[in-house]
């Protein structure tokens, strides 16, 4: 099967409804799970991500339950009703459910999607074993073993390169038999990730203190989650793409759930992305009738930007399609480690070069000269949602008709997307005739090299 992607000129014209943030749904998720009690989370996320998330806590034996648009947890101590647990492909249901499975009441085995396993764990196991909670694994690889032992806390330290990781670190620290300290070395990545994990304990009644330079966290032991009420915000990365599509076509769309106001006011990790949007030149209005953030213009160039994707990894490959549309140079600073997602993301926004864009890798930065227009592809997403969706956001602007692969993977985050996308004007469909995939389609996409992850 392919996504076909007709480009076109015309205006976009209509609404689109902003999913709910999935980053919050999967830490209020687990966290109420752990929760002796009943808790409420309001906005059910229908992400793929997501259904992952909650399939591996009915595993571990929580009742969750869905009413009308919000989850009812059942949380308490864990029984897992199975030895395995699967967390699908979702990277943040992998490294959140690694320590907190250790609560369990009896040891379980963590499981993947078959390429999913490649995932990097292994500095994660390595500072969850200086706590007390000794995995069992094959190469710092899934499957992987989890004793049914809470940790006993200590002094570890964690490099800074995936936020996932320190997060899994505060997450079970709480529940230690000893006080937990958490040192992040290195570059920091995905600090804002980091933070919203933070802030959600507190909402469960843990509390995690921060050291002066940010990078020391101190955990008491014996602490316990209080069940609590929830509302998720809307999730900023999924409106990234109608944003974008926005940005290149005339438009008039009004983003229904998404405030208008400075990016300090919006609850979500990559909030940042708006101010950025905003230096490139898109108008984004505050509708008077609503209070949500509408575009509206005629046509505009969009000004290259510089960013540092240490803060917003997740947006570069939207940033990317947008930087090969715009005046000048689009620079994207520290992207080693937006090559440990689900694909190798920077080496997969390279295809924009196929489309005619002009974009190249310069050490640790991804570089976007803005080209005029971008040409019908036959391209890869690499079974990335985000890849997918921009891919497929770039593909509307361009001349002719593209194709990618993996239609279907903006279900793992975005599952509306199709649907809205095309109810504001755009031409995106599932061919689903059986394809033939080149072998440089099947594995994930690396460093120099393109390839794709199975279905």
């Amino acid at each position: 099967m392919r996504l076909v992607i007709k480009g076109t000129s015309e205006p976009l014209v209509g609404e689109l409804d902003i999913p709910a943030s999935k980053y919050h749904a999967h830490r209020a998720l687990m966290l109420a799970s752990l929760a002796d009690g009943t808790s409420r989370i309001h906005g059910a996320c229908g992400a793929g991500h997501v259904r992952h998330t909650i399939g591996a806590l009915r595993d571990l034996g929580t009742s969750i339950t869905v009413e009308d648009d919000t989850f009812v947890v059942r949380g308490g101590p864990y029984r897992p009703v199975r030895p395995e647990v699967s967390v699908g492909s979702s990277g943040t249901t992998l490294y959140f459910l690694t320590g907190l499975a250790a609560l369990a009441g009896s040891p379980v085995t963590i499981t993947g999607q078959k390429y999913f396993r490649r995932r990097p764990i292994g500095p994660l196991l390595d500072a969850l074993a200086g706590i007390g909670v000794e995995i069992g694994s094959t190469g710092g690889l899934l499957p992987i073993r989890v004793p049914a032992r809470p940790p006993t806390g200590g002094r570890v330290e964690i490099p800074g390169t995936l936020s996932q990781w320190i997060s899994s670190l505060l997450l079970v620290g709480p529940f230690a038999t000893g006080p937990t300290v958490v040192d992040v070395v290195g570059p920091f990545n995905e600090r804002s990730y980091v933070d919203l994990t933070i802030a959600m304990m507190r909402r469960f009644g843990l509390h995690v203190s921060v050291g002066a330079d940010g990078r020391r966290f101190e955990i008491e032991p014996g602490q316990r989650a209080t069940p609590a009420e929830i509302h998720l915000p809307p999730d900023v990365g999924a409106a990234a793409f109608g944003l974008a599509a926005a940005a290149l076509h005339p438009s008039d769309v009004l983003f229904r759930g998404l405030p208008a106001g400075p990016s300090g006011e919006v609850d979500h990790p990559e909030a940042d992305l708006l101010d950025h949007l905003r230096e490139m030149g898109l108008p984004l209005l505050r509708d008077p009738a609503t209070g949500w953030t509408r575009v509206r213009h005629d046509g505009s160039r969009l000004d290259g930007v510089r960013v540092d994707c240490r803060a917003v990894p997740d947006m570069l490959p939207v940033l990317s399609v947008l930087g090969a549309h715009a005046r000048g140079s689009t620079v994207l600073e520290n992207v080693a480690h937006v090559r440990l997602k689900e694909s190798d993301r920077v080496a997969a926004m390279l295809q924009l070069n196929r489309m005619g864009g002009r974009v190249r890798l310069d050490a640790d930065r991804l570089v976007c000269d803005g080209v005029d227009r971008l040409r019908e592809a036959d391209l890869s997403s690499f079974n990335d949602h985000r890849v997918l969706m921009a891919l497929a956001v770039a593909a509307s602007r361009a001349s002719g008709e593209s194709r990618l692969t993996y239609p279907n993977a903006h279900r793992i985050s975005y599952p509306q997307f199709l649907d809205q996308m095309n109810a504001v004007g755009l031409n995106m469909s599932v061919d689903r005739a059986p394809v033939d995939r080149p072998p440089a389609d099947r594995g994930p996409a690396r460093a120099g090299g393109l390839a794709a992850p199975g279905p």
